[in-house]
This record gives C-alpha cells, structure tokens and sequence, in this order.
C-alpha cells in the first residue's frame, strides 16, 4: 500500500492536525496517511532539535525504516515541515513520489519580511523574552494562523501543549533550522503542487507565488483562509489534492 507522510511546522506536532487526518484518509482509501512528529515536537518533545532541515529528514527516513515502509511515498507538510520535504524530495528523489507544500517560504525566493510578516515581529518577541501563560502562548498562535476563529480547538492545543511541551531550546533550534535552509534553485525532481492562502497573516501569499514562478509548478489559492490550511479549509485541501492526482 502506498503511504502519505504528513509533516506539521515549527513547535506543531501531529496532534496539530486534529481531524483533518481522517478526513485525508477517508479521501485517500488506497493510501495509509501517517503524520510524524519532528524531534523535539510532539511524542518526541523530550529528544534535542535539530538545528538543520537535513538533519530533520535522516530523521524521518529513520522513521520509515523503523515502520518497514519502502516507498516512495507522498508527502503533504506545511510551514517548516514543508522544507523538510523539499530536503527529502531534493537528496532522495526515488523516495518522494510527490510533495504538496502548504504556505511554505523558501530562501532565495522570498525576503524576511515576505517569510515572517511583519505586524507579527512585536508579538513574537514579547512571547519569545518574556514568555506568557500556556493559554496566552496557544490563543496568540491561533490568532496570527486561523482566519476562522476556531475558538474550539484551543483545549486540545492546550491539552497537547500539557502533554508534549516543547521546550524553548527546542524552539529555538527550530527557528535556526527554518531560517538556515536554503531550497535549491532547480525544483527537485517530483511533482509538487503548493498551496496557499490569500490572508495568510503569519507568512505572506507572495513566497508561494514566487515559488511557483521559479519552480514552475501547480499553486492554488484560498482566498479566506490562514496560515493553518488544514484547520480553516481542510476540504478545500483535500478536494485540491484530489483533482491534482488525477
């Protein structure tokens, strides 16, 4: 059977998916979806982050052998995950059949201020010196990646932050790893389709247009949801994946 990786952003883990995992699988039935936790995230929080987007993919290729899954597999990730992807599909062509990538921003396609938008820097620094209540740290991501006011999903994300806290090290690694990649120039040998938001608040549409341009790939646009694809129009990525396939 052939598997879909799914692969989440800085400090998100698997349980970030929430439901939208059934819902893939439901419209994947030839596939088994796995979403994997990076080190220091998730079931993983306690291992030390690494501080490189390659040294991200020897760990998840380590994690499809410990699974006996040979491949190739598909990939969907989003965010950080999504330049883990690159990475894999770039060094390890004959084991990415394909990649979707979600609100990624990639060096050198994209300036800082187009990767991390700016009216977040204040907010961000303020969390990142002086910290803040686990409500305050989980109510401030939701606001600045949904359009949708998922007010609902707040207990789980502190449910999954109580159980899994990442530490600030962690964090950090994170940070350094997603601002040290640089994706290559020439788009790794396997299809891609990326998809992006129009308001997206945290990373500007315009990394994923200038991706598509360079790399002369597929891109879909939503024109209402943020940064978190997958909580605000999880349909719509599904059903966009789905007519991609076809």
């Amino acid at each position: 059977m052939s598997t879909w990786i799914l692969l989440r952003g800085l400090t998100r883990e698997s349980g970030h998916w929430g439901g939208f995992v059934d819902l893939f699988q439901a419209a994947q039935p030839g596939y088994q979806v796995i979403a994997l936790d990076l080190p220091g995230n998730g079931s993983l929080h306690r291992q030390r982050s690494p501080a490189d987007v390659d040294a991200m993919v020897v760990h998840c290729r380590a994690e499809l052998a410990r699974r006996q899954i040979v491949g190739p597999v598909q990939i969907l990730a989003m965010s950080l995950g999504a330049m883990v992807a690159v990475a894999w599909a770039t060094a390890y062509p004959q084991q990415v059949a394909a990649q979707v990538l979600l609100n990624t921003s990639l060096r050198p396609f994209s300036p800082f201020y187009q990767r991390l938008r700016p009216q977040n820097y204040g907010l961000l620094l303020r969390l990142a010196l002086w910290g803040g209540s686990p409500e305050l740290w989980e109510r401030s991501i939701l606001r600045i990646t949904s359009n949708g006011a998922h007010d609902a999903v707040l207990p789980q994300w502190l449910a999954l932050r109580a159980q899994h806290p990442v530490s600030r090290a962690n964090a950090v690694r994170q940070l350094l790893a997603a601002a040290r990649y640089q994706a290559p120039t020439h788009p790794p040998p396997v299809p891609t389709l990326l998809l992006a938001s129009a308001r997206d608040q945290l990373v500007s549409v315009a990394c994923s247009r200038a991706l598509a341009r360079h790399w002369q790939c597929a891109l879909q646009v939503h024109p209402t949801a943020g940064h978190d694809l997958p909580l605000d129009a999880g349909d719509w990525v599904i059903a966009q994946v789905g007519v991609w396939q076809k």
